[in-house]
This record gives C-alpha cells, structure tokens and sequence, in this order.
C-alpha cells in the first residue's frame, strides 16, 4: 500500500508526502513535517505507530486489519488524544455497501438468512477478511443482535484478486444480492486520501469512512 499512496499523492497537487517510514527510520521525525499520518502496515506496529501519532499530536488515518481486542482498546485510547479514523476497508464503494446492506438489514427483519462470501489474493492471511466482518456486524447491529452468529460466513483465497465481497440476503420466496469488486488495490490509496483530507479538518475522536462519507456513526 505504501507504493499506491506514493503514486495517489503525485496525482494531487495539494497534497505532498512528507515522509515514509521504514522500520529503522524515525517516525517523530517524519511526523514533525506531516499534517496527518496514515497506517496501512501491521498489526505488530500498531502500539508503536499509535504512540508516536499520539505524541506529535498527528491525526492518523489507521487501514491496519487483524487487530485483536487490546489493539482496538489502544485505538480508542489515543483518539481520546488525537483526531484519528480507524476502518478496515478504505473503499468508497464498500462504504456504500455497508450503508446499503444496513438499510436492507433494518428493512427486511430477520425473516430472511444473511451470507458473506469474500474472495482474496492467496497472500491474505486474515479470514473472514475484515471487511466481510465489518458488512456482517454491521448487519447485526441493524438487526439488533449483538453477534454475527447468525450470519454464515465463506472465504476464499485465489490468485492476485484483490477483493471481492457479496452479502446474500434470503427468504423462502426471494433473494436480495449486494456485491463489491476490486479491479485494483489503488481504490484503497485514494480512499485513505479523502479521509486524511476530511480527517485534519475534525476535532479529537475516533471516526470511520461513514463520516467521511456520509457526515455520522462518530463512535467516540
């Protein structure tokens, strides 16, 4: 990801990059010349990456997936300190997804069985991606359940596919059928993009692509 943000950020005359950190390079020092950082890296350096933002007092857009309970309390730690947006999918298009298959959700009650199916490049290790979980919680709280026990779940792993996502709602006599598709990763760059913009506006807090996109769902 941090090649595509390269590129996104050349295509934007108001936007520069300040820096891009490497594991032995100094992330304050970067930070000193940044506006707002953003995180597609790993789990592993979550705690550090939040600890720096937080000390600079850096806005951070953070894309990391796979973080356990601990790391999503030390998310929510530091937007008590610095304006951060935390989401597992960047794309524009599947923040409208989660939006729609909500609304649907809400609608149709729990007369119809739901299903996310996601396919992935061979390379993810993460499975149900976290954005099929993310579309099936969301699916959850609409319906007001406090689980996703009830929705079915299937993964794949294939190829360079970059992620693909389908949300099936079904009944005895119709099926509703809601799908997302990548072509390339660069849609998470530009997705990013438009948060950091949005984000260095917003005061402390934690917030989600729904806010960038649809100005609601604060969380903090």
């Amino acid at each position: 990801m941090g090649q595509a943000l390269e590129q996104a950020i050349t295509r934007h005359s108001d936007l520069a990059l300040a820096g891009t950190w490497y594991r032995d390079s100094d992330l304050a020092q970067i930070l000193s010349a940044a506006d707002v950082l953003i995180d597609f890296s790993l789990p592993a350096a979550t705690e550090f990456v939040l600890q720096a933002a937080v000390e600079c007092k850096t806005p951070l857009v953070c894309g990391v997936s796979g973080l356990n309970d601990y790391q999503m309390e030390l998310v929510g730690a530091a937007s008590a300190e610095i304006p951060l947006l935390y989401d597992r999918n960047m794309s524009v298009g599947v923040t409208v997804l989660e939006r729609i298959v909500r609304d649907a959700a809400a609608s149709l009650g729990e007369e119809f069985s739901i299903s996310v199916s996601e396919v992935h490049h061979v390379h993810k290790k993460d499975a149900p991606s976290g954005t099929a979980l993310k579309l099936g919680e969301t699916i959850a709280d609409a319906l007001g359940q406090s689980g996703t026990e009830n929705i079915k779940f299937s993964s794949e792993r294939r190829g360079e596919v970059p992620g693909d996502h389908e949300v099936k709602m079904r009944s005895t006599t119709e099926t509703l059928t809601f799908s997302h598709s990548v072509t390339t990763r660069q849609v998470f760059a530009d997705g990013a993009l438009r948060a950091a913009r949005w984000l260095v506006d917003q005061s402390t807090g934690q917030y989600c692509m729904q806010d960038v996109l649809f100005g609601e769902n604060k969380l903090v």
